[in-house]
Order: structure tokens, then C-alpha cells, then sequence
């Protein structure tokens, strides 16, 4: 038995057609490349040959819509980043405010005054009590700046053995409480503070 279907060798082609056949169809292959596809896809037509197909105005077009593309997406991204950079801040932390607490005790002779202050920002909070060991004093409650040239600014004034509550810092400044002993005897005073000061002092 043998295989009636192997070709005889004048049938095979030859090792010189084959490398022809390679030739003429890398050669055509080049040929369409410079003559179709560089015109239609990239509007390059170095031979002319496009322009006369109608192919090169076919790639311009494609190669201009290729770069407003681009052009736009870079812009859309653009966009978002500003977007997100404005609706996305970068969180500022509250000022940590510090709280203070002191108590203080001062004794007077009849006649004399003196005051506490505390120098507290605009807005600050300070709660208080004070008390005399007796009879009544005197007292005011006011404040001053000497940044903001504000001699003086009263809250209120009266006379009382006990007084408490909250002052308000209306600006930043040094704000307190000023006392005279109109009694015939010495007496003391003793206040009590608790919020938000950067110092207390006696004048």
C-alpha cells in the first residue's frame, strides 16, 4: 500500500518561487501601506495617492478627532481634581482652649479697693463666685484693652456680701472685678474662677 495523494516533485513549489512570492507580497504590503492605510488612518500620503482616493481627508479627520479626544479628557480630569480639592478641604483642627481655675482671697481696710482681672480673648467664658468674710462691698465689674484703647468698659456694678455668675469677654482684653471696703472694719474678700483665661492678677 502506498499513499496515492504525495505530490510529485514537479508540483511542490521551488525554494525560488517561494522566496518570489514572499517578495511580491511584502512589496504589495508596503504598497498598501503608503497608498491606503497611512492616508485613511493617519492623513500622511507621501505618494499622493490618498489624496486622489479621497483617503487622506478620511485619516485628517481621524487624527483631529484623535487629539480633541485627548484634549478632553485631560480637561475632564482637570475638572475633577479641582472639583474634588474644593468640595474636600483639608480639615483645620479647633483650637484647643485651655481652662483655668484659681481662688484668691484678699483683705481690705476700711476705705480701700482693689481689683482681680483676667485677660481673656473675645468671646471667652469665665464663671465666678466671690464672698466676704461679713458685711458688704462695694464692687464693680468691668473691663479694658490696652491694644484696642479701651480704657474702660463697665459691665455692671452694686453692693452685695456674695455675688456669682458667668462674664463674657466682649473683647479681648483684661476684664474683673474691682471692690472697696466701705465698712468700718478689715475686710476679705474671697473670689473663685473657673474658664477660659490666659491669666489672673490682683492690681
Amino acid at each position: 500500500m502506498y499513499n496515492s495523494n504525495i505530490p510529485s516533485d514537479t508540483e511542490v513549489p521551488s525554494t525560488a518561487k517561494l522566496i518570489k512570492s514572499t517578495i511580491i507580497a511584502a512589496v504589495t504590503a508596503g504598497i498598501l501601506l503608503i497608498t491606503v492605510v497611512m492616508p485613511a488612518e493617519y492623513g500622511i500620503d507621501p505618494t499622493g495617492a490618498g489624496k486622489a482616493l479621497g483617503l487622506t481627508r478620511m485619516g485628517e479627520i481621524k487624527t483631529s478627532l484623535a487629539i480633541e479626544a485627548s484634549e478632553d479628557a485631560a480637561m475632564d480630569k482637570q475638572a475633577v481634581t479641582v472639583v474634588k480639592s474644593v468640595s474636600e478641604p483639608t480639615p483645620v483642627p479647633d483650637p484647643v482652649v485651655e481652662i483655668k481655675t484659681h481662688e484668691m482671697s484678699i483683705t481690705l481696710a476700711p476705705d480701700e479697693g482693689t481689683e482681680i482681672k483676667v485677660v481673656m480673648k473675645k468671646g471667652a467664658k469665665v464663671d465666678y463666685v466671690w464672698e466676704t468674710n461679713g458685711g458688704k462691698a462695694n464692687f464693680d465689674v468691668h473691663g479694658d484693652s490696652k491694644d484696642l484703647k479701651i480704657n474702660y468698659h463697665n459691665y455692671y456694678k452694686g453692693s452685695d456680701q456674695k455675688r456669682e455668675g458667668s462674664l463674657v469677654a466682649e473683647f479681648e482684653g483684661s476684664h474683673g472685678w474691682f471692690w472697696r471696703n466701705r465698712t468700718k472694719e478689715p475686710l476679705t474678700i474671697t473670689i473663685k474662677t473657673n474658664g477660659e483665661y490666659s491669666s489672673i492678677k490682683r492690681y
